[in-house]
């Protein structure tokens, strides 16, 4: 029987000195799932994936990654996953056609099969009708296809996208995005880690790091009611100043600046409204209206970091 999950963590850790990069995380991704890995800079992301690629081993716990333990076998789990990173890392003075030939044949396919696989996985990503381009001359968005078709060359179960569309139009990031949804259909694993929302709703699974130490794991639906029923839109003035004064409020959890609005999320609704319309009369704010609202992805991921010592 095919195994069901591309990827399992047990309690694994990697500390640098006194630094604890990541604290006994535990998850599992299945094959088809893109699996959204949420945090800021510095949160334990690239050291997790650095971990599950087999190119740094673990202080303590250990992961399953296309069924081979990342202690045991390292070197086998490379053959079994593409890694796609923010920067482009290809040849610019290279035609397309040879990038993917120069690294086909670092990733062992020679003659015909390499050929095959060349013209495959330029036409999955759309890159057929530009062969002879150089890469140096692409756009942001189609150097990005092209570090994918790089990826995808030797066929791998899993794809690692470390913020694969940072600093792309939102033309070609939704262009990438329906060939992840594609590789999906076909069984592979997507783990990306972005810092756009609205990318993180369209993942099957989300989990958000901070400090090395996971702090939610879910779906967008089941993270969103984390905070379903507290949750406060102030239309106010100015908006920095009231964010920053509603923020020392006791009983605030999370405050965000939404263009003229702060969405503040609260440990009760009526509470929290009376203290927010006292504190805006005491320091000159003028608040307009004052409502619940549906949590966003962004209020759950400010809250939980928020509240993380």
């Amino acid at each position: 029987m095919e195994q069901q999950f591309a990827i399992v963590t047990n309690q694994l850790t990697r500390r640098f000195a006194d630094v604890l990069a990541v604290d006994r995380i535990n998850f599992s991704i299945r094959y088809g799932e893109i699996f959204g890995y949420l945090g800021a800079n510095g949160a334990g992301k690239s050291t997790t994936i650095r971990m599950l690629c087999g190119i740094l081993a673990p202080t303590s716990g250990t992961a399953i990654v296309t069924g081979i333990d990342i202690n045991e076998d390292p070197e086998s789990i490379k053959k079994n996953i593409g890694y796609v990173s923010q920067r482009f890392s290809l040849y610019g003075d290279l035609t397309i056609e040879e990038n993917l030939e120069f690294f086909g044949r670092i990733y062992g396919i020679e003659g015909k099969e390499l050929l095959q696989r060349r013209d495959e996985v330029m036409k999955i990503t759309g890159l057929d009708h530009y062969a002879g381009r150089l890469a140096g001359t692409l756009s942001s968005g189609w150097k990005q296809r092209l570090g994918l078709a790089n990826a995808l060359l030797h066929k791998p179960k899993i794809l690692f996208l470390d913020e694969p569309t940072a600093g792309i139009d939102p033309l070609s990031r939704r262009a990438l995005w329906e060939l992840f949804y594609d590789l999906a259909d076909q069984g592979v694993a997507l783990f990306v880690t972005t810092h756009y929302m609205e990318e993180a709703e369209r993942c099957n699974q989300l989990a958000i790091i901070n400090h090395g130490q996971l702090l939610s794991i879910g779906t967008p639906q089941q993270m969103r009611e984390q905070v379903t029923g507290k949750l406060l839109q102030v239309q106010c003035n100015p908006v920095m100043k009231a964010s920053k004064t509603f923020r020392k409020l006791k009983g605030i959890l999370g405050v965000t600046a939404y263009g003229t609005a702060v969405h503040v999320i609260v440990d009760d609704i009526v509470l929290g409204k009376q203290l927010i319309e006292q504190s805006a009369l005491q320091n000159q704010i003028t608040i307009t209206t004052i409502e619940p609202i549906p949590a966003s992805l962004e209020d759950v991921f400010a809250t939980l970091t928020e509240e993380t010592p």
